[in-house]
């Protein structure tokens, strides 16, 4: 070949697959944008365009069936995207109803992934469904799916953003405008990581726009391509939000037969930009009452359950405050703050707080900071002082993903009032410490992380420490993850979550996927787990050995199943019926077998249901364990569904038999885009108590919120009655203002 034909087949033939791999040109609107779902400005005909979409599920080898081509612009105060979703013929779309955050793997959307900071750990999602509901979300631990513990995407982040989306005849189009404010990036940065991907009812097919392998996340930063700014953003001046609040609640206490409480409150938060990159949240006299109720369940374990975090005030950049450690050994767990122990009654109580502050971000692509300081009021009834909750965290970028962290906790008690001395050796007084180093490839095949933390409480007692090495490994045909970890006996982090302490732990887990080209199952995959602890004063007390197996199907159902020998000691007495009752002896020890399987049905039928179970010996008896929940989806404004868990346990005489049920029916509809009702009822013949919440939302302006929230609680199961309605425990209603101004 001459060199004037290599020329043109270099030009002709290679560059616009070059130009694809190098990612998407950004540039400047050439017109005026109205986010309407119309792809008539001229600025969309002048931009380029990012096509040619690759299928991620079921297959990654091919392209995407439904394809999608995606535009992208900005002017001084947003970024435009405009999406057109091909389809191959008349469609319905699916969806799960018109509630802002939606999530599911089966239902219509787009989404945009921005990682702004081109560290690939750290990112933003924007995503819209055919009808205009949008969704936001904050990725981080590089959207990994495989750290044991760790949540990589939260869509409780909420921000000010616009979109809109419009139903065409074969094709339906999502347009954005993302404020450059909302984001947080490094000035004078020529380009960003960016990918877009888009869920396809149709054929159950997911796809992106970077190509990403099916062992990993969809949302996986590392594989993202490049976004090239014509001129590198800026900052984007003065970035002040202001979101005021009013509040007011009436509560009764039946049980303790206290007069009704009345409280009238004012507050609010504000967030300040230091930077493009660095943020600054206020917050005075917080309220979270618009947070929905956390869904109750049976606990037959010995340890502490988890719930996650949803106030607004400690999500964004939470990683950089709650990504320390392991999970179920976190030296940082911000639902601890708010909450307060009764030690006379051994119940949790609201906490109020004076005010927080909270600073965190990027300094540079480097080196991140974390600042928070809160402080809780004093609760005269319970002799607890005002206490004053700090952290303190840094973190350094090595190589392309991996990072090392440093971290201070502190809870202080002021014995004398707010003005009260400081004192380090105080009592009242706890701090955390510790270092972290997390470790990724730059093609995600290899994790890990290893971590050290010490606590001090002014008790002087050794082995207050917490420290583990962890290790994973992905392909596409092998899953390997592997930590080691050990917990001293006076570990005692009072502002974390530590399920238990004085213990060393060895676990691993290995799966081998298998990829049927045809059939009706997308991947399979056989596995064996081992778990181990034990300690020095009574050996190995837990281990438990697991023969697994897991079948993705195209139809988006997921099976999971596996036989489990289980051994337990009991270094103190344990009732396992959940009743309070005889408990079985301290320093007695237990094996036993039993099943563990979980059945995800289709989501995009308008019934579709989740079942587990974990049944088989238990202890020294039996039990029989079903859970699950039964939905269906009136499209698309209503969804019902039944949560419920039934827990029948057989042990011998003289230790209790229990039948647990847990039932909890909840009616979701959303007369619009921006007015909810959600109702959510709670059985629990655990603690003889049902409940009753609802909920009514007003969205009257971006991210400004009118709550109406009412629950009630009463006595089940007692006196031979289901529910006692004339014996309620407790009562309370909140009504609650929100509006957003951006100054």
């Amino acid at each position: 070949m001459k060199s004037w034909q290599k020329t043109l087949f270099y030009v002709f033939i290679l560059f616009p697959f070059l130009s694809a791999a190098q990612g998407l040109k950004i540039e400047r609107a050439t017109s005026p944008i109205n986010i309407d779902g119309v792809l008539d400005e001229q600025a969309w005909n002048d931009a380029e365009v990012a096509g040619d979409f690759n299928q991620y599920f079921p297959l990654d080898t091919i392209k995407a069936i439904a394809q999608t081509e995606v535009r992208m612009a900005y002017d001084d105060e947003f970024i435009y995207v405009i999406a057109v979703m091909q389809n191959l013929g008349p469609r319905d779309y699916v969806i799960s109803s018109l509630r802002r955050d939606f999530r599911g793997r089966a239902f219509d959307s787009f989404s945009i992934v921005l990682d702004t900071y081109k560290d690939k750990t750290n990112g933003f999602l924007f995503g819209l469904n055919p009808y205009g509901v949008q969704r936001e979300g904050l990725i981080s631990e590089g959207g990994n799916r495989t750290s044991r513990g760790n949540s990589s995407f939260t869509l409780t982040w909420d921000n000010k953003w616009y979109a809109e989306a419009k139903i065409y005849d074969g094709y339906w189009i999502a347009e954005m405008a993302i404020p450059f404010k909302t984001l947080r990036f490094k000035e004078d940065m020529d380009s960003w990581f960016i990918n877009f991907y888009r869920i396809d009812s149709q054929d159950g097919e997911r796809s992106s726009w970077s190509p990403i392998p099916r062992n990993f996340s969809i949302l996986n930063l590392a594989f993202n391509k490049e976004l090239h700014w014509d001129e590198a953003p800026d900052n984007p001046g003065r970035n002040i939000s202001i979101i005021p609040y009013t509040a007011f609640s009436a509560s009764k206490n039946f049980e303790e037969g206290t007069p009704t409480d009345t409280k009238f409150s004012l507050g609010g938060d504000a967030k300040i930009a230091l930077s493009s990159a660095l943020n600054l949240d206020l917050t005075v006299n917080p309220d979270f009452s618009q947070v929905e109720v956390d869904q109750q369940v049976t606990n037959l374990d010995r340890f502490e359950i988890f719930f996650p975090e949803q106030r607004q005030f400690f999500l964004e950049n939470a990683d950089l405050f709650a990504g320390f450690g392991s999970g179920g050994a976190r030296p940082f767990f911000s639902r601890r703050i708010g909450i307060a122990r009764d030690t006379a009654t051994g119940t949790n109580i609201s906490n109020p707080l004076y005010f927080g502050g909270r600073m965190s971000g990027n300094l540079n692509n480097k080196w991140r900071i974390g600042l928070m300081t809160v402080q809780a009021a004093e609760e005269e009834d319970i002799a607890l002082p005002t206490t004053n909750y700090a952290v303190a965290t840094v973190q350094n970028r090595i190589g392309a993903r991996s990072n090392i962290a440093a971290f201070v906790v502190s809870k202080q008690a002021f014995q004398d009032s707010i003005g009260g001395s400081f004192d380090w050796n105080t009592g009242g007084g706890n701090r955390t410490v510790g270092v972290d180093l997390n470790l990724a490839t730059s093609d995600n095949r290899l994790s890990g992380k290893g971590y050290y933390h010490l606590s001090y409480d002014g008790s002087g007692n050794t082995e207050n420490y917490s420290t583990g090495v962890s290790l994973n490994y992905q392909t596409l045909e092998w899953q390997f993850n592997t930590d080691v970890r050990s917990i001293g006996a006076n570990f005692n982090p009072e502002v974390g979550f530590v399920r238990r302490t004085d213990f060393n732990q060895s676990r691993a887990t290995v799966y081998y996927n298998f990829y049927p080209s045809k059939g009706i199952i997308q991947s399979h995959a056989p596995g064996f787990d081992y778990d181990v602890l034990g300690n020095d004063t009574y050996g190995v007390t837990d281990w438990d050995i697991n023969f697994l197996y897991r079948i993705n199907f195209r139809n988006t159902a997921e099976f999971n199943i596996r036989l489990r020998r289980q051994y337990t000691y009991l270094f103190d007495a344990f009732d396992p019926s959940g009743t309070d009752g005889l408990e079985l002896p301290q320093d007695s020890d237990y094996g036993y077998n039993f099943i563990i399987a979980r059945y995800n049905s289709d989501q995009r039928k308008p019934f579709f249901f989740e079942l587990s179970t974990r049944s088989g010996e238990y202890f020294n008896g039996g039990r029989i364990n079903l859970e699950g929940t039964f939905s269906y989806r009136f499209m698309p404004k209503a969804i019902t569904s039944l949560n419920f868990e039934y827990n029948r346990i057989r042990l011998p005489s003289p230790y209790n038999d229990a039948n647990l049920f847990l039932i909890g029916p909840r009616i979701d509809i959303t007369f619009t885009r921006n007015v909810f009702w959600t109702t959510f009822i709670q059985y629990n013949s655990q603690i003889d108590n049902m409940n009753i919440n609802t909920r009514f939302q007003w969205r009257y302006n971006p991210v400004s919120d009118l709550f109406i929230v009412y629950s009630d609680n009463y006595f089940a199961g007692v006196d031979d009655r289901f529910i006692d309605f004339k014996r309620p425990k407790a009562r309370a209603l909140v009504m609650k203002l929100t509006y957003w101004f951006n100054l």
